[in-house]
């Protein structure tokens, strides 16, 4: 049994998504989840959602294949960065430090034994509502767009690996975060793994790539009020052409409510609600075997073929 009692890692900053489709893709998160755009450069797109204090928490860069360009971490402070840093660097995981992006200062960048880029930084700059944007309620930084859907916030990432167990252990033995769920097989193997820097359930997994692949993102989640607001989306995404992978239900795993859907660029989106929090300093891991596995998801659906399979970039082009 751990106690985990400081969390060096405040929480999911952002995530920059790779797509062949950057126009497509743009319009898709805008107009469709109802994310507002606050930066452009000539090869990418920064997106926020209204209920977010930073400014932006998806970035959208042109590139020939679809993938995941970088996921990024705000640390709680300064001396943590540098802390989490020199972790990152003395186990073999350090790539380096840059100066930083729009909207974020100095970051330092890390790769997991898979593969994937990923930075922490601290320094940031909060969101300012416009006239127009400004909320009716001063603790939201911004009112609910006018939109189809209007997602709340950035939610949490999940990494398709050829080992989830050594990429959730980089994630807690160096970066601090907390193992809340996983699946233990009777073989030993560990498939699925979910981790959370704070008191959230979860905020990234990793799952095991069945294609033996490395370095693959499985999907990005955004959060909506509530279950309602889920099957409401599923009827937009039908309603605009929007290809539904998996259809409203619920996740036995951190119960959250779901649907899954592709975005033109390819990459895997969910819209999730729902979920628990973890208060327990002593929480006890939750584990899940092929038995609990085989009576699929809450509902009893069963889980689709692709979902561990069907990754970014797409090993079948």
């Amino acid at each position: 049994m751990k106690s985990y009692t400081t969390h060096e890692i405040a929480h999911l900053g952002h995530t920059e998504i790779l797509t062949p489709k950057l126009e497509e893709s743009t319009k898709f998160f805008t107009d469709i989840l109802g994310l507002s755009e606050v930066h452009r450069t000539n090869n990418s797109v920064y997106l926020r959602c209204y209920n977010e204090y930073q400014l932006y928490s998806l970035i959208l860069t042109s590139s020939e294949k679809a993938g995941v360009g970088h996921v990024a971490w705000r640390t709680s402070s300064v001396e943590a960065l540098e802390r989490r840093a020199n972790a990152l660097k003395e186990a073999g995981y350090g790539v380096g430090w840059i100066d930083g992006d729009y909207g974020h200062g100095k970051a330092y960048q890390f790769q997991g034994p898979d593969g994937h880029l990923q930075e922490l930084y601290y320094e940031t700059t909060r969101f300012v509502p416009s006239d127009e944007q400004k909320p009716l309620y001063k603790n939201q930084p911004q009112k609910h767009p006018n939109t189809a859907i209007g997602v709340k916030k950035l939610d949490h990432v999940n990494f398709l690996s050829s080992n989830p167990a050594a990429d959730g252990g980089m994630m807690e033995h160096t970066l601090g975060m907390r193992l809340t769920e996983q699946l233990q097989f009777t073989d030993g193997s560990r498939p699925g793994v979910w981790y959370s820097p704070n008191n959230k359930s979860y905020e990234v997994v990793y799952t095991k790539d069945e294609t033996g692949s490395q370095g693959r993102f499985h999907h990005l989640a955004f959060e909506v009020e509530n279950f309602q607001d889920v099957a409401h989306a599923a009827d937009i995404f039908n309603d605009y052409g929007v290809y539904i992978e998996f259809a409203p239900s619920k996740h036995t795993i951190n119960q959250t409510y779901f649907v899954y859907v592709y975005e033109p660029g390819g990459t895997r989106v969910e819209l999730a609600s729902g979920g628990y929090s973890v208060l327990e300093p002593d929480w006890e891991v939750i584990s899940w075997d092929e038995v609990d596995r085989s009576k699929g998801q809450a509902w009893g659906n069963k889980t689709v073929s692709t979902f561990h399979t069907y990754g970014t970039p797409n090993v079948e082009e």
